[in-house]
Formats: C-alpha cells, structure tokens, sequence
C-alpha cells in the first residue's frame, strides 16, 4: 500500500548574478506539488493523469524516496520514507521510460548486479534471473551488451531489473514511451500480472487508451495539486457520455 498525505515539494530557482544585483529576479521559488494527498491499495492500478509539469514525475521520485517532500508523509507498506527510506526502497520498483542501464553491461549481468545490489539470496536471484530472461524474451539478446540494444529491448531488460527483488510496490512512471507496439504490450501485460498478483501498482502515462485498459483508480494532478481522485468506475459513471480526453480536460478547465 501507498499512504499519500499532504505532500508539497517546493523547487528554489536559480538566479543570476545580474538579476540580483539590479534585483529583477523573478519569484524564488517554485511550488511542484501542494498538498497532495491519495491511497494506492494492493491489488488494484492507481493511474495518475495530468500534462506535462503537473507534478507527476515530482510526486512518484518522493514516493520512490528519490526526492525529499518538503512537507507531508509517504508511506509504503507502512514504512515511512523519509525516516526509513532504505527500507522502503527494498519494498518498490520504479520503471520509467528512460531506462538508464549500464551500457558496458549485458542484461544477464544486469540482472545479477540488481539481485545482489538488493541483497537477494544467490540462489533466488540465478532462478528469478532465468524465470524473467524466459518471460519477457530477453535470452536472444541476454549476454549482449546493453549498449547495443535498441530501445524496446533495453526497456524488457529494465521491466526484469524492476522486479528481481519481487517489490511489493511498483511505481511505473510513463514507461511506454517512445515504444513500438510489441514492447508496450508487453509492459501492459506485466502491470496486470502485478495486479493480480496482489501488487501495489502506481502508474503514471499520457496514452488514454492505457488508462482504459488499467485503471482501478485514477488521480488527475494540475499545476501541483490533485483536482480528481476517485475510483475509475466512478470516473465513466460521472463523465459516461464524454470520450476520455475530453473528461480529462473537463477534470482541468474546471480545476482551481
């Protein structure tokens, strides 16, 4: 489970010399997110919608413990990340649709790493290796360096390094991205396996037609703060008679 309660995170912009001297800088500070609160509950996909510089990616690296919220709490399976967050990182995966894997390695040595780097048992991770290789078709290209792969196969490689420690939280931040249609399927396919596996599940996209395919809840954030938060069935029973961009604009036009 995830416990979202009141988060804000507020940036400090840079500032020239010159601004200061003649001090025209603009406002110092920027407001990313403004009290936002929500609840990702296992075995259910907590979609989170808004447009570009909404807060999204801000709100999901405080959830990871990648950034510091500069008030409020998170907690994963109870574990607060601010006081604990080595901890609540051994519960979560985080994929992103920039993969940022080690070039020089290949996916078969990825995978080892991430499996001892989360102090899994050398036994568990050489099986959980072989089960992931298998599933998500990586051994044609499994001891080749990743620098050499293309983009839908780095992204299958980053799916199995998510999941060698089995989180029990998965957060998957727009991770279909730039992705042919075969890789994006199968990113799809994996996020329900999760579900149904009594995962916790948050995830983040721009393509409403995932949304359709994976939401049990869904939160629309804009300009840093949550304006909808509701179940998904609740969501096409208020807005049933409108296509879904146009009940996500609705969601924002309306939106303080």
């Amino acid at each position: 489970m995830i416990q979202v309660e009141g988060i804000s995170k507020i940036f400090k912009k840079a500032v020239s010399k010159k601004q200061k001297i003649y001090r025209t800088a603009p406002k110092t500070t920027f407001h990313a997110l403004d009290r936002v609160s929500f609840t990702c509950q296992p075995g259910r996909v907590y979609t989170l919608l808004g447009p570009n510089g909404a807060g999204k990616t801000t709100a999901l690296r405080i959830i990871a413990s990648m950034l510091k919220p500069s008030e409020g709490t998170v907690l994963v399976n109870g574990i607060d990340i601010t006081k604990d967050p080595r901890k609540a990182r051994s519960k979560l995966g985080f994929l992103t649709g920039s993969t940022g894997l080690y070039d020089r390695l290949t996916p078969r040595e990825t995978l080892k790493y991430f499996g001892e780097l989360h102090q899994v048992e050398s036994t568990t991770i050489r099986s959980r290796m072989d089960a992931l290789i298998e599933r998500l078709n990586i051994e044609e290209f499994a001891d080749r360096r990743v620098g050499k792969l293309s983009m839908g196969q780095k992204q299958r490689v980053s799916i199995a390094r998510t999941l060698m420690h089995d989180p029990e939280v998965i957060i998957f931040d727009e991770p279909t991205n730039d992705l042919d249609v075969l890789t994006s399927r199968t990113i799809i396919e994996w996020i329900r396996e999760c579900r149904t596996a009594g995962k916790t599940v948050i995830f983040s996209t721009h393509i409403m037609g995932e949304v359709s395919l994976l939401s049990d809840d869904l939160g629309v954030i804009h300009n840093g703060k949550l304006c909808y938060n509701d179940s998904f069935i609740n969501f096409k029973s208020q807005f049933g008679q409108h296509s879904l961009e146009d009940a996500f604009i609705s969601i924002l036009e309306d939106a303080p």
